[in-house]
């Protein structure tokens, strides 16, 4: 939640729509109704009514008519009894008040206007002239309790804000969440597809999408060589000794999918390539003067997700990681940290993505169970992580209880265009291996040294959910160097089709991706599709450019700017330049 003040808000405006619903339709029993991020919503029982959307305008409406009269929010405590008298025949009040009873807590109730309702508090001064901005959004089914067991309620979802403004941008996000849903364009798009057959969260990429996939990955492949990473492939399944030996096993038993018994041990598919990597360090002796020592590789990981959380992208069961891990000495740390950063900014700058912010997460001493006991180290760890976030001058924020087992992590944290915040990636500084694995070089003394740090980073994610991001982030449009198909050549008729695919096979040989539109279609159809699909330029051939003395074209942007004919030698400069800026 954003602020306690909105908090209240929204659940004064919870209860401002159950006033409506029982105003509107009094045999429905009212249960519970929270504030939530960007909203609140509220359970009903409404018997025999059937309420969907088309219902969600009169409710408003009511609400709006009834918020006229409420004053303030009335506090009085009742005993159990009472509580019981005026919620007879709630089945679902009456549960809570039972619940109440049972942790030994006063029982209240707040008022405002005629309604009243089982509330523990937290509510806006003045309904009368803060609950003003508030909208309906949705009407969906939701258990009792969350539980199959129990009766399917109606849910009705609304949003709340302070200012007019601030509610005009929140449902303009939520119409461009609509336009820009990575689901919908990466199948219009025809970029990949979930196929039931293979498996839930499993993505089948189609050309287009590997286009996009295989570019990021080059770009990557560059920027690493140039910070001095060396690059490495690893297998997709271990033996159970290797996750044993890293703590995976059992710390992270649950995510992994189930062992698999063979003649010579049980393997199990890997859900991080960290252990394979110790093991690359480990083949042969290292010197402190190879450290330190970068390991980069797009390996692909295994997750046991439940289908109920996989969302297309954005949480998938198969995902092939921007994965590296950085093997230093103590005194290396921070400047191997600083270097993560400063490559996960360059990417944030080329892809254009603004709104970001680091999140250091550290352990709770309170919960030892959950992360190696070694406060030292912790607190050197956290104390080397927070310096470098300072001396960048970056913003971040310390939050307690969210490391990873093995040592502080830096979350990048990044706010979309459509209002939707997520961890983009994440930088791990792990004080654990060393042991487990015995990492160890060779000083400048000629002994045998343990201190071995490991740095995992993935700046750019995986490729599924870093693909989504950038889809949603450009709405489909994706810059010139990233377009699948870069071109889109449109012969007026077939007797220009020769010429157009003389244009093509010149871009291709430049390295422009490019394609001829042949189907018998009018122009204004062709240009239609080549604009739906989002192509960065479309090249007309008619007669007037087969005439020109030079391979010409005229061009058109999918935003519909008209360039007239140009040299295709011209053009394909024009091309390249920006092709080469990532502009």
């Amino acid at each position: 939640m954003e602020n306690k003040n909105l908090e209240h808000l929204r659940h004064s405006c919870a209860h401002l729509l159950a006033a409506a619903v029982i105003d509107l339709y009094p045999q429905t029993k009212v249960t519970l109704g929270p504030a939530i991020d960007n909203g609140f919503y509220y359970d009903f029982d409404f018997g025999d009514a059937k309420i969907s959307d088309t219902d969600l305008g009169k409710i408003e409406k009511r609400m709006q008519d009834l918020v006229k009269k409420w004053e303030d929010f009335q506090q009085r405590e009742v005993s159990s009894d009472e509580a019981k008298k005026i919620f007879a025949g709630n089945v679902y009040k009456l549960e809570i008040v039972d619940e109440i009873i049972q942790r030994n807590e006063k029982i209240t109730l707040y008022k405002s206007g005629e309604f009243e309702d089982l509330c523990r508090g937290g509510h806006c001064e003045s309904p009368k002239k803060e609950l003003r901005f508030f909208k309906l959004l949705s009407v969906a089914g939701a258990y009792w309790r969350g539980s199959e067991k129990h009766k399917m309620l109606t849910r009705i979802y609304g949003t709340c804000f302070a200012t007019k403004d601030e509610l005009e941008k929140h449902l303009w996000q939520l119409e461009e969440a609509k336009k820009r849903d990575h689901r919908k364009l990466g199948k219009e798009l025809e970029l990949f597809f979930i196929d039931d057959v293979v498996g839930k969260g499993l993505v089948m990429w189609l050309p287009k999408g590997t286009i996009i996939r295989d570019l990021i990955e080059e770009l990557a492949r560059k920027m690493e060589k140039e910070a001095g990473y060396v690059r490495v492939v690893t297998p997709h399944i271990a033996k159970e000794e290797l996750f044993l030996t890293s703590g995976h096993l059992p710390y992270y038993k649950d995510s992994m999918y189930p062992p698999m018994v063979m003649d010579d041990g049980t393997y199990y598919l890997k859900a991080m390539n960290c252990p394979h990597h110790h093991r690359i360090y480990l083949h042969g002796v290292r010197s402190y003067r190879e450290l330190p020592l970068r390991l980069a590789e797009y390996g692909t990981c295994y997750r046991n997700e439940l289908s109920g959380t996989l969302s297309g992208l954005l949480r998938v069961r198969a995902m092939a990681m921007n994965d590296a891990h950085m093997y230093c000495r103590k005194d290396q740390i921070k400047e191997e940290f600083a270097g993560v950063l400063k490559l996960t900014i360059n990417y944030f700058k080329l892809f254009g993505l603004k709104d970001y912010w680091f999140r250091l997460s550290k352990w709770d001493p309170k919960h030892v169970e959950k992360y190696i006991n070694e406060p030292e180290n912790w607190e050197f760890a956290e104390q080397v992580l927070r310096e470098v976030l300072v001396e960048m001058n970056v913003p971040f924020k310390e939050v307690e209880n969210e490391a990873a087992f093995y040592g502080p992590k830096v979350d990048v944290q990044f706010n979309s265009i459509i209002g939707r915040e997520e961890t983009m990636s994440t930088i791990q500084l792990d004080f654990a291996a060393k042991k487990r694995f015995n990492l160890t070089y060779i000083d400048e003394k000629g002994e045998a040294n343990n201190e071995v740090f490991v740095i995992h980073r993935a700046p750019l994610s995986v490729h599924e959910r870093f693909l989504a991001f950038l889809i949603e982030h450009y709405a489909g449009k994706f810059p010139l160097w990233l377009a699948p198909v870069q071109v889109e050549l449109l012969p007026v008729s077939d007797a220009h089709l020769d010429k157009a695919f003389e244009i093509e096979k010149a871009l291709t040989k430049a390295g422009i991706r490019a394609h001829v539109n042949n189907q018998q279609l009018t122009l204004g159809k062709k240009i239609r599709l080549a604009t739906l699909q989002k192509v960065p330029y479309m090249g007309i051939i008619g007669q007037k450019e087969v005439d020109a003395p030079k391979l010409s074209l005229s061009v058109r942007t999918r935003d519909g700017v008209d360039s007239g004919m140009q040299e295709l030698e011209l053009f394909i400069t024009t091309l390249i330049q920006t092709i080469e800026n990532h502009s």
